[in-house]
Order: structure tokens, then C-alpha cells, then sequence
């Protein structure tokens, strides 16, 4: 169901705009509206300006209340705006210095890694590096070089060349090392190990020792800083987990007053005289409407008025679902498709009914349905996933007519049908002979839900005070009465009824047709406009007719359509038949693992199949022809914080 809602108008002094949001109005559920476009009657209305004083506040309580482990276990204290400030403005203090720490060590931390990568390929290199360094008649390169060129380095240029190659690592790719030349040679030698791709590595004269000595030195100093980042991270840590049910208080204290404060973002402002006032204006559910007029009945401050009047609202309400707890997963399908209009009818509760109700025609099955509405409401239980819970109601539906066509985990032979069998179950038909039962109930099944979604298209028709939606559309009442009077008129066939008279008949088909056709001028003379028929009229009738034979063709497909719950029926038992010949239940004995695995491919497989296909049944046959979904999602623009 859609609440209903109701438009209010709030002005005050503008210094007294968050008195009145805090005390009033975050008890409530509201959908604000942009004043300045919803009042656009109102005279000299200015945005209310005002920077948010909480936002940096809350930014930092927000940074600190992410660090705190294990939070959502934590029970926030209750604690006041000025003490919430302070908290939060001693703990910046505190941990900005520890963040500053913190900073320059991992900096530092970063640094000895980068040497120590830098470094660690020559370990096995057993010189003093401050030596090599101090060479000054031999020149030396550290770095990599590629292995494929340093195999051709070695078979035909390491021998040519005044040059020493000392390898001291590698891995897959690269043999890491430093080369010694004479200092006369160095420009050939460079330009013979640039042509093998060799990578120079520059080593920092800050080293002493052996390479191998200044890794562990590097190693232990990065132990020593990683060590230091340790104890203070757990400092840190230990800092708000001392506060932590304050801080978690004054994060839900500033977001509230930052959220409320922001309210000024969709205010609006007017002078009177020498005074400001501003001006709020939203929607509210109409119980809550009563319940805030009476709060503030006795505030001389706090100017409040319901505009009743539609025509001089500009923006269409919002839609606001409130279905009983049973069908509320069931909004799911509805939001997939798009909310109601405000004026539109809810479809949950039918949706709800429909698809579960679909769902066990089309997939009857006693045990298997039953496991489907354990693991579906045990799901839902513990994950509160929406589709979990349409599962688990629509595994009841398919228990119930697994009771109905007698089958418990594809096995027919155990429970009696307390109704038919769809496999076996045939029907005679005059002029057409045996066709089965599930197929003939199930087109008669989906000429019922027509006829309904028919007569919820007129009443979404009178609610929108649309003529031509209401009495002449296609689903409108011409369109109810030509489907109806078929409906009948089949039904008494097939029952071997006497079909009415001719002129009956003609009446009952030919008018809404006729009425059909002319529906746009029809609408035109009943909303009084100048022009009736179009100016085209020759395309008109062309246009019409058209229209007409895809109207017929599209009843019949609809009609047809419904089909597949029948068709569905039949196929799960042919699976399970299927299923039990290849377990061998035929000769008595069946291999019951095979057995289990088919019931839960089946379970799986058809299952899927069948939700989609009850889906696309409600959206295609049934929301087509009465729903639009094109509603606007009531969103409370406040948090609420006490409950009526």
C-alpha cells in the first residue's frame, strides 16, 4: 500500500532553524523539497547561505571512529555536543602528533627498504664497498643485465675486452654483478655492456663494510623503525579504544547535527519588514502530520501549514511503500520494475500473491518444494536477503501443490494426488477432442488475472481522472467488457452451455471494438476540446485499424501465453520421470545418489527457470497492461531519532 502524504509549509525567524530541527522535525520521517523551486509564487526568496560548522568535525571523527577495531560490537555512549567537540578536538591534538611520528617513520621505513632492495643482489660480493669506491685507476658499474644477452656476453665479447665480470646473484631473468675496467677503457667497455642491455645500479657511498655487512645493517635498522611503527600504531589503538564508546557517541552526535544542519541546502529565506525567516517545505506521511502539528501547537516560533489544495503543489508526491512484513520482500520485483505513482495502485500484495501462487503451479513438488522454503526462509533469517524470503514462500506454494498432483521428490507412487496428475490428467473438449488439464486451467487461470489487471487499469484510471485510460483504452472498460464477454462465451463452450443470442454477441464485441477505434475523439469530446476528430482522417481510420488487429493479436498472445504454466507443470514431472529412470527406480531398487544429485540439478536448474519465467509473466502479461511504475522514491532527508 502507498501512504498517504501530506505537503507542508514551515517558516520560523531564520536564527531558530535548527531549535526547530532538532526538536521537532528529526522526530519525524520527511521528504524535503528544494523551497526555492517548489514556492515559486513566493516573492524575493533567497538560498539560506551558511557554511556547515560539524563537517570538519565530523570528518575527523569519522577518520578516528575507522581505526577503532572491532566497532560495530562497540555500544555508543550518549554524550553532549560540547563534549562530543572537545573529544574530538583533544584526540586531533593527540593523534596528529602521533600521525606526524608516524609519518616521518614510514618514510624512514620506505627509505632503508629501498636501499635494502638496491643492495641485496650484490650480498655475495665479499669487498669492502668503501674500497671500490675510492678506486682511482679502475672504474667499476653495478647493475643487471638481461640472461640471454649475458650468455652471448660470455661466448663472444667477455674474452675481447679488457673487463672483469663479477656475478654475485640472479633469478629467472637476470644476472646481477659488477664489472671492473681500467680507467683508459672505460668509455668502449661501457659502450660494449650497453649493447648487451646491461642495467646500471648506482650504490650510495653512505655504505661501509661489505655489501653482505650493509644489508644487515640496513635489515636490522628497518627491523628497528618497523618496531617503532608497531608500538606506535598500538598506542594509537590504545588511545581510542580507551574512548571508544564517546567517540562512537560523538560520531552519531555530529553526523546528526551535520545532517540536520544541512537542511539548510533545500531552505529557503524571506524578509518581512527587518526579519529573515526561513522556509522548509516537504512531504510527510499524513499520521505523522497530525502527530507534528500537535507538537508544536504551543511554539509561538514555528508557523506550519498543510496545503491541501493539489493544484497548488508543483511537484508530484512521493511514493512511500507500506506492505504487511509477509509481502514486503515481494517490493523487490516492484522497485526492479519501477516504484509506484502516487496515484497508482500498490502492486505488492497482488504481485505477492500472483508469483508464489504461479511459482507452485509451475514447480509442484512436496519435498522439494519444502527444501526450498527451509533453505529460503534460513537465508533470509541470517542474510535478511529479500529474494530468500519470496523463495521460501514460494517453496510453501510449491509443497501445497506437491501435496495437490501427488509427487514428493519426483516420486508419484507414494503420496496419492489430493487433486490431478499433470502428466496423465486430460480433459475432453467439444470440436476439439482431449487436450491436457493443466494447460486448459491454465489459460483459464490467465484470463482471470487479465480481467483483474483490467480492472486495476480503470481504477488507476479514475485516480488519474484520465477518460481515455478509463473508459476506452484497450484495458480500459471497452476493452474489460470485449475480454470479458469472450471469456464467457468460451467458458459456456466448454461447459456446453448455450451461447447467448447473436445479437448479444454482437453487442458484446462489436461496441468496445467500435469504441476502441474511436477512443481519441471519444476522449476529446469528453474533455470538451475544439477539435474532435483528427484533421487526417483517412490515415486515421488506416492508423486505426491497424492498431485494432494488434489489440485482437495481442489479447490473443497474452491469453496464450499463460500457457507455459501448464506447459511448466508437465515438464517438471517429465524431468523427475527422467531423473528417476536413471537412478533405476524402475526396477525397484534406485541408486539413491543419483537420486539426491537429480532432485538438486532439478531443484536448481528449474527452479531458476521457473522464478524467471513467473517473472516475466508479471511484468509482460500483467504490469503491461495496468502499471507504470513511475513514481518518485519518498527518501527522509533527516535521521530519525524517536519513534511515534
Amino acid at each position: 500500500m502507498i501512504v498517504k502524504m501530506k505537503f507542508l509549509s514551515i517558516t520560523g525567524p531564520k536564527a531558530d532553524i535548527d531549535r526547530v530541527v532538532n526538536n521537532y522535525l528529526s522526530k519525524y520521517e520527511i521528504h524535503l523539497e528544494n523551497a526555492l523551486s517548489e514556492l515559486k509564487s513566493v516573492q524575493s526568496l533567497t538560498p539560506y547561505l551558511q557554511i556547515n560548522p560539524y563537517k570538519e568535525l565530523l570528518g575527523k571523527a569519522n577518520d578516528f571512529c575507522e581505526l577503532i577495531p572491532n566497532k560495530d560490537t562497540v555500544v555508543p555512549a550518549s554524550i553532549k555536543l560540547e563534549d562530543s567537540i572537545d573529544l574530538v578536538t583533544e584526540l586531533d591534538k593527540k593523534l596528529i602528533d602521533l600521525s606526524m611520528k608516524r609519518s616521518r617513520l614510514e618514510e624512514k621505513r620506505d627509505k632503508l627498504a629501498d636501499s635494502m632492495k638496491t643492495i641485496q643482489p650484490f650480498r655475495d660480493l665479499h669487498y669492502n664497498l668503501s674500497t671500490i669506491l675510492d678506486f682511482k685507476f679502475i672504474r667499476f658499474r653495478f647493475g643487471k643485465i638481461a640472461k640471454e644477452y649475458y650468455q652471448k656476453f660470455e661466448s663472444y665479447v667477455y674474452d675481447n675486452f679488457d673487463t672483469v665480470f663479477y656475478r654475485c646473484a640472479a633469478d629467472e631473468e637476470y644476472v646481477w654483478g659488477v664489472y671492473f675496467t681500467p680507467k683508459s677503457q672505460v668509455r668502449k667497455v661501457d659502450a660494449v655492456y650497453s649493447s648487451m642491455h646491461f642495467e646500471r645500479v648506482f650504490i650510495p657511498d653512505e655504505y661501509t663494510g661489505t655489501p653482505g655487512e650493509a644489508f644487515q645493517h640496513l635489515e636490522q635498522a628497518h627491523a628497528d623503525v618497523c618496531r617503532q611503527l608497531s608500538d606506535l600504531e598500538t598506542q594509537m589503538q590504545s588511545t581510542l579504544i580507551q574512548h571508544q564508546e564517546k567517540l562512537l557517541g560523538a560520531q552519531d552526535r555530529l553526523s546528526s547535527l551535520s545532517k540536520n544542519f544541512d537542511v539548510r541546502r533545500v531552505a529557503a529565506c524571506t524578509k518581512e519588514d527587518h526579519d529573515t525567516f526561513y522556509i522548509l517545505c516537504g512531504w510527510m506521511a499524513a499520521p505523522d502530520v497530525a502527530s507534528f502539528q500537535k507538537d508544536i501547537e504551543n511554539d509561538p516560533n514555528l508557523f506550519c501549514i498543510v496545503e491541501d489544495d493539489d493544484n497548488n503543489i508543483c511537484t508530484q508526491p512521493p511514493t512511500k511503500l507500506k506492505n504487511p512484513k509477509i509481502f514486503k520482500p515481494f517490493e523487490m520485483f516492484v522497485r526492479m520494475y519501477g516504484l509506484p505513482n502516487y496515484n497508482e495502485i500498490d502492486p505488492t500484495i497482488f504481485v505477492g500473491l500472483t508469483y508464489a501462487f504461479i511459482f507452485g503451479c509451475m514447480f509442484g513438488d512436496a519435498g522439494q518444494g519444502l527444501c526450498l522454503a527451509i533453505g529460503g526462509f534460513l537465508l533470509y533469517k541470517f542474510k535478511k536477503m529479500d529474494l530468500a524470503a519470496i523463495v521460501g514462500t514460494a517453496g510453501i506454494f510449491s509443497t501445497f501443490f506437491g501435496f495437490m498432483f501427488g509427487s514428493i521428490f519426483g516420486f508419484e507412487d507414494i503420496i496419492p494426488a489430493l487433486w490431478l496428475r499433470p502428466v496423465n490428467s486430460m480433459m475432453e473438449i467439444p470440436f476439439i477432442g482431449k487436450l491436457n488439464t493443466v494447460f486448459i486451467l491454465a489459460i483459464g487461470f490467465g484470463m482471470f488475472l487479465i480481467l483483474i489487471t483490467m480492472i486495476m487499469h480503470i481504477i488507476n484510471g479514475l485516480r488519474a481522472h484520465d477518460p481515455e485510460n478509463t473508459w476506452f483504452d484497450t484495458n480500459g472498460l471497452a476493452g474489460l467488457v470485449f475480454y470479458g464477454a469472450i471469456v464467457a462465451t468460451i467458458v459456456l463452450f466448454v461447459s456446453g452451455q448455450t451461447l447467448p443470442a447473436a445479437v448479444i454477441l454482437i453487442v458484446m464485441f462489436v461496441i468496445p471494438l467500435l469504441v476502441i477505434f474511436f477512443k481519441e475523439p471519444l476522449t476529446n469530446a469528453v474533455e470538451k476540446k475544439a477539435e474532435i476528430m483528427p484533421k487526417e482522417k483517412g490515415m486515421f481510420f488506416v492508423q486505426g485499424f491497424f492498431e485494432l488487429f494488434e489489440v485482437l493479436l495481442s489479447y490473443f498472445s497474452n491469453t496464450l501465453s499463460f500457457v507455459r504454466i501448464g506447459a511448466f507443470a508437465v515438464s517438471h514431472a517429465a524431468m523427475m520421470e527422467v531423473v528417476l529412470m536413471l537412478a533405476g527406480a524402475e526396477a525397484g531398487s534406485p541408486n539413491w545418489i543419483v537420486v539426491v544429485l537429480g532432485n538438486l540439478f532439478v531443484m536448481g536448474m528449474e527452479g531458476l527457470i521457473v522464478g524467471i519465467q513467473v517473472l516475466r509473466l508479471e511484468y509482460y502479461e500483467m504490469f503491461s497492461r495496468f502499471y507504470k511504475g513511475s513514481g518518485k522514491e519518498f527518501k527522509p532527508f533527516l535521521k530519525k531519532t524517536t519513534k511515534h
